[in-house]
């Protein structure tokens, strides 16, 4: 399956995603992080640095979990959301 390529919006959500695992994962691994919530190292990463920047949803929970965000919180519901009523195509 071939994707097409990911829209501006789509780009900045995933930096914007990053950002805020970075942040709430703090002083703690990756490795630490990504074992806790059940996927890898790189896929981990990748999510960090906006190279995945549409993880699977359950991913998210998982991540959300382990760090202690609230799906429900500001900055996850705009790293998760945003742009999301500006697609224009």
């Amino acid at each position: 399956m071939v994707r097409d390529p990911l829209k501006p919006w789509e780009i900045e959500r995933g930096q914007r995603l990053g950002t805020v695992l970075r942040q709430a994962r703090g002083p703690t691994s990756l490795g630490d992080v990504a074992t806790a919530a059940g996927i890898s190292v790189e896929t981990l990463r990748k999510i960090e640095t906006g190279r995945i920047p549409t993880p699977a949803f359950f991913t998210v929970v998982a991540l959300a979990r382990v760090l202690r965000l609230s799906l429900d919180d500001d900055l996850s519901v705009v790293a998760l959301h945003e742009g999301a009523g500006s697609r224009a195509s």
